[in-house]
């Protein structure tokens, strides 16, 4: 069966490559360790403070197991090539989007949660997942011409207004009518639900569906401006 006819919903294909990621978080959320985290952007609401635990780190900003699996299943279901991440953190993340095979390229600001990241992603052997270290006004442009097209995106760093659109602005430039942007934390403060709405009506924006966690972005010409409000 190609990836493209796995539904959804389907926690079955991989559910041992999800008992591992999980078990991976359960070390995380275990491990009491303090690290200093460099906050180049606004973060979530929840993402004070530069001296962090690694477990409240995992319990706070971590995307959880249902979005997790989502966002993989997404992926699979389309078939993506080409991924990239803006926000790594821990690297959780990055582990569902690579489960199927996809080359994950994951942008994380602070040089201790990408060691940390890349660190677990070599003890799990996940060749197909590139840690890039930088700030993403910087790195981003680079890295986006360097990409053959981009098929997925997962947007989750600065929680600004400003960079947000100016990431989709640049990411936009390698999209194609396939690909799915999708925003994290889209309610989690007035400037995220700004930054929402200019997305949402964006020229190139065809379709959107609104998880309140999250919102998904399509592009495919014939959905014909729908916008969703849906919950999982």
């Amino acid at each position: 069966m190609r990836a493209d006819n796995y539904p959804l919903h389907d926690n079955i294909h991989y559910a041992d490559a999800y008992r591992n990621i999980e078990a991976s978080r359960k070390s995380l959320l275990n491990d009491k360790s303090v690290i200093d985290v460099l906050d180049l952007g606004a973060g979530s609401r929840h993402t004070q403070g530069t001296t962090r635990k690694i477990a409240d780190i995992t319990r706070h900003s971590l995307s959880d197991s249902r979005y997790g699996q989502l966002y993989q299943r997404t992926v699979a279901h389309y078939q993506c090539e080409y991924v990239l991440e803006l926000g790594t953190s821990l690297g959780i993340n990055a582990m569902y989007l690579a489960t199927s095979g996809a080359h994950v390229t994951t942008i994380e600001g602070s040089p201790e949660l990408a060691s940390r990241a890349a660190a677990m992603h070599e003890r799990q052997q996940m060749k197909n997942v590139n840690v890039v270290c930088g700030n993403l006004d910087h790195v981003l442009p680079g890295i986006v011409d360097q990409m053959p097209r981009i098929d997925f995106a997962f947007l989750d760093a600065n929680h600004r207004f400003t960079p947000t659109l100016q990431y989709f602005h640049t990411i936009v430039s390698k999209i194609h009518d396939r690909s799915i942007v999708v925003l994290d934390d889209i309610h989690d403060s007035d400037e995220m639900q700004n930054a929402w709405n200019e997305i949402k009506n964006h020229p190139r924006t065809k379709a959107t569906a609104d998880l309140f966690r999250c919102g998904f972005v399509f592009f495919e010409p014939s959905l014909n401006s729908q916008h969703f409000v849906l919950q999982i």
